[in-house]
């Protein structure tokens, strides 16, 4: 294969990683607007095209190994399904029509913002029957084989993995390789742990579904004795860890100082509910809604120059520190991020990360992947972390809330129906045949156990919604359970329970690949 050219010099001062996470629950079929299918579309259009975009751009200029994309399973089937394609269709045209709206509107700041929304709404509507109008597949596969980007895979349904039993979360990771495998045509061999946690013995499980890195939280590694200017071996296992730089991180996430927060970008809590777009700047932290100022786009752009060139500076000083720790070995720095941040929390974000990709190699900093680093750099040694996760607190507090203990009683209880019915059916059946109500039940429980419940009810942010959901797949189990008795008793299904099992199908067979034998 031909060498494509390289975005590093050769006197680089050491490595940076960009690892970005792009989740969303399953929300087809399960409400709209103002939560559901509404979370996706927003996210589709401005974050996912919009990121891809920068790595396709940049990929046609013959970079390479740009940064590092977790995609979970759960999202991946979303942008792959076709009902998800037609509706997100829909929703870019629906917008594309309010931004026209703007242009005949009395106010005249609203006609003012009309030539750049209708631009912005026509050029998604353009990319999308471009690029993702046959799923989001392609385009990964595409972005991969290019060796543009790393794609990491993920759990299926992006469970809290720590509070798993050990044989659920393999079956449940290896289900999500096939599952990027299937889409992409390559399995990952790095993965993306669900809200970057770790408890000791989960080095096991990745290594056993052959994964050779990750991400953790850095201070679940530094509190273990580790520094983060290279890679380390998790436990005892030969699975490469890196440590996410909280204070490289934290210079955009923090929501206090944070880039996005600068009073030139655009203001995500301000909605102009006539036409349901944003069309305001921050102005200032304390300046109520009503009070906020015009965006400008000419303004903002200034200000993404600015932090960009802030960024590199600072990565840069942090690799140097790194040097000077490590009798001149060249370090590594890793920052992380939900790629929601860029494009649908922080409008101007695509802007930054293309910036700050082009600004890195000028900076003698070299940009790599995590598989790219983990070639480049020697692993450090053995590390053996206490739990932790990227949460509030840096543990579990999070997911082990008061609050929230009824759904985890709930969930150790179907767990255990689930692993019990499979189990008996197996033994009493022998070697069963796919059977569909049993690929359906591990579905509907996995989809119940998204840490996305627990988050919202915790936080609450929709958490009705969270809460209703939850409990809707937990009593699909229940409804699947009691088919699975009856099959068992040798009691044929009624057509009252085959139209039940097909309803649950149609909103919640996410992943036909499935195969709960794998499971019991």
């Amino acid at each position: 294969m031909t060498s494509r050219t390289s975005s590093t010099p050769t006197d680089d001062i050491g490595t940076f990683c960009l690892v970005l996470h792009s989740h969303l629950p399953w929300v087809a079929h399960h409400g709209t607007w103002p939560v559901g299918e509404e979370w996706l579309h927003q996210a589709w259009a401005d974050s996912y095209a919009r990121v891809l975009a920068v790595a396709q751009r940049l990929g046609s200029q013959g970079r390479e190994h740009l940064f590092t994309l977790g995609v979970t399973p759960v999202l991946a089937a979303a942008l792959d399904d076709s009902y998800c394609i037609s509706e997100h269709h829909r929703w870019l045209a629906d917008r594309h029509l309010r931004a026209t709206g703007l242009a005949t509107d009395a106010d005249p700041v609203r006609r003012h913002a009309a030539p750049r929304e209708i631009h912005n709404a026509g050029r998604a509507m353009q990319v999308f029957e471009k690029h993702w109008s046959r799923g989001a597949s392609p385009v990964f596969r595409d972005l991969t084989d290019a060796h543009t980007i790393e794609l990491l895979g993920g759990p299926l349904s992006h469970t809290f993995t720590p509070y798993l039993p050990d044989n659920l979360a393999a079956a449940s990771l290896q289900a999500g390789l096939d599952d990027a495998e299937l889409r992409i045509g390559q399995r990952p061999v790095g993965i993306w742990t669900p809200e970057c946690a770790f408890r000791p013995g989960m080095e096991t499980t990745w290594s056993d579904t052959g994964i050779s890195h990750l991400m953790l939280e850095g201070p679940t590694l530094q509190s273990a004795g580790a520094h983060l200017g290279a890679p380390w071996h998790v436990g005892d296992s030969n699975v490469a860890v890196f440590g996410r730089d909280l204070t490289t991180t934290y210079r955009v996430w923090s929501p206090r100082r944070g880039y996005p927060g600068n009073r030139w970008y655009r203001d995500f809590h301000t909605f102009d509910h006539n036409w349901g777009l944003r069309l305001k700047r921050v102005t200032g932290q304390r300046v109520t809604p009503e009070n906020k100022a015009p965006s400008d786009p000419e303004r903002a752009a200034m200000a993404v120059r600015a932090d960009a060139v802030d960024f590199v500076g600072h990565v840069r000083k942090q690799l140097l520190k790194h040097s000077d720790n490590d009798n001149g070995q060249r370090g590594v720095v890793v920052a992380g991020f939900d790629t929601e941040l860029f494009g649908h929390w922080w409008h101007e974000g695509p802007q930054w990360l293309e910036a700050v990709l082009m600004l890195l190699p000028e900076a003698g900093i070299h940009v790599d992947t995590l598989a790219g680093a983990l070639r480049r750099h020697d692993v450090a040694g053995q590390v053996h972390p206490a739990e932790g996760s990227w949460g509030s607190g840096k543990d579990f507090g999070v997911w082990s809330s008061p609050v929230t203990q009824h759904l985890r009683d709930r969930y150790d209880e179907s767990i255990h129906a689930v692993s019990v019915l499979l189990a008996k059916s197996w033994s009493d059946r022998g070697r069963l045949a796919r059977d569909e109500v049993h690929d359906q039940v591990v579905m509907s429980l996995l989809l119940g156990m998204s840490s996305d419940w627990v988050f919202l009810i915790e936080k609450n942010g929709a958490a009705e919604y969270a809460r209703g959901r939850a409990e809707e797949h937990l009593k699909d189990v229940d409804s699947l359970l009691h088919l699975m008795e009856q099959r068992l008793q040798g009691i044929p299904l009624s057509l009252e329970n085959l139209n039940l099992l097909q309803h649950i199908q149609s909103r919640d067979r996410v992943w036909g690949h499935v195969d709960a034998r794998t499971f019991a």
